[in-house]
């Protein structure tokens, strides 16, 4: 692909912005993934290559998160477990699936997904008992999301924070550090069979992973400090700016 170095730099800032969000909220994916279809490359281009940004940033903050004891790696294990499951068949999945179609389907969906990002009143309630034992929660839960991030991905981290909010009783901040966690599993995984099948656009991907491992880093030491709310809203808008655009396009 013939891209400029403005783009490049463009799709680099968009990426740190990106790792910011993704590590207060998720959802980084709603505003890196319209921005390299904007940019011209093809929807499952677009998708593996978001992937390797996001391994990158989402490890920089799960670090931190594991650094601050939020979450444990050998606690989640079955989670993980189901994670990698999960987002194995949903990057499988998307092999299969025409590109055409997806490239009409893509902008409604990013579209969706951040209305209902803006209308979810209860984002940040915290039930005071789970309503899911773990394992239930790891069988149905986390490898039905693992599923969607490895097929699709925008909003896979906001969709496990809530789950842990809402289904296991956790705060705002531990459920955002195990988020991070399974994400980061489920973008690894996927990255591995799009490497595998030749589907990663490198020169655009090792540029926006930069910019995502310094927003992630910030965003997460932001996350312990203040909140996710303001950070949803500014997703919400950019996301639906970049795909009306692409729409338009």
């Amino acid at each position: 692909m013939d891209i400029t170095l403005d783009i490049l730099a463009i799709l680099a800032a968009i990426a740190f912005v990106a790792g910011f969000i993704d590590a207060i909220a998720g959802g980084g994916g709603l505003l890196t993934l319209p921005a390299l279809l904007f940019a011209g490359v093809s929807p499952v281009q677009a998708i593996a290559t978001t992937k390797f940004s996001a391994c990158f940033g989402g490890f920089a903050a799960t670090r931190f998160f594991i650094k601050r004891d939020l979450v444990s790696v050998k606690q989640q294990t079955w989670g993980i477990i189901a994670a990698t499951l999960g987002a194995t068949l949903g990057a499988l999945a998307l092999q299969l699936f025409d590109a055409k179609l997806l490239m009409i389907v893509l902008p409604y969906g990013l579209i969706l997904i951040a209305v209902y990002l803006l209308f979810s009143k209860s984002f940040d309630q915290v039930k005071a008992k789970a309503t899911l034992s773990e394992k239930s929660f790891n069988g149905l839960l986390v490898s039905g999301v693992g599923f969607y991030d490895g097929f699709f991905g925008p909003g896979a981290g906001t969709f496990f924070t809530l789950s842990y909010c809402k289904l296991r009783a956790m705060d705002l901040l531990r459920a955002t550090a195990h988020a991070k966690l399974l994400n980061f599993t489920t973008n690894t995984v996927a990255l591995l069979v799009f490497i595998v099948t030749g589907m990663v656009v490198w020169k655009i991907a090792l540029v926006m992973a930069l910019g995502q491992i310094v927003g992630s880093h910030l965003g997460a030491a932001f996350a312990v400090k203040k909140g996710v709310t303001f950070v949803r809203y500014m997703t919400v808008a950019v996301c639906i700016a970049m795909s009306v655009s692409l729409l338009l396009k």
